[in-house]
C-alpha cells in the first residue's frame, strides 16, 4: 500500500447562504438547471444533482463545482481542511 497526495486543482465554490433572496438566486445561478429549493428546519435547503444521486445542501454548505462541471455539496469543516482559497 503506498501514500497519494491530492493532485492540486483550482476549482470554483461557494458558500450556501439562503438568508437572503440574494443568497438563493446566487446559489441557484451557480448550479444552473442542477438544483431544486426544499423548506428546511434551518433555511432553504438546496437539492443538487450530483454524479451521486441528489443531495442537500444545509445553511453554510460549500456548493463545489468539480474539474468535470460536476457539482456537489461540502461541509464547511471538510472544505476549511481541503481547500485554501486562490487569489
Amino acid at each position: 500500500m503506498g501514500k497519494y497526495r491530492k493532485k492540486p486543482v483550482v476549482i470554483e465554490a461557494m458558500q450556501w447562504d439562503p438568508s437572503t433572496k440574494e443568497g438563493i438566486a446566487d446559489g441557484l445561478r451557480f448550479v444552473k438547471t442542477t438544483a431544486g429549493l426544499l423548506p428546511g428546519p434551518n433555511g432553504q435547503v438546496l437539492t443538487i444533482k450530483t454524479l451521486e444521486g441528489i443531495m442537500e445542501t444545509q445553511p453554510g454548505d460549500w456548493i463545489i463545482k468539480g474539474v468535470k462541471s460536476e457539482f456537489y455539496p461540502c461541509k464547511p469543516d471538510i472544505f476549511e481542511a481541503t481547500y485554501e482559497e486562490v487569489t
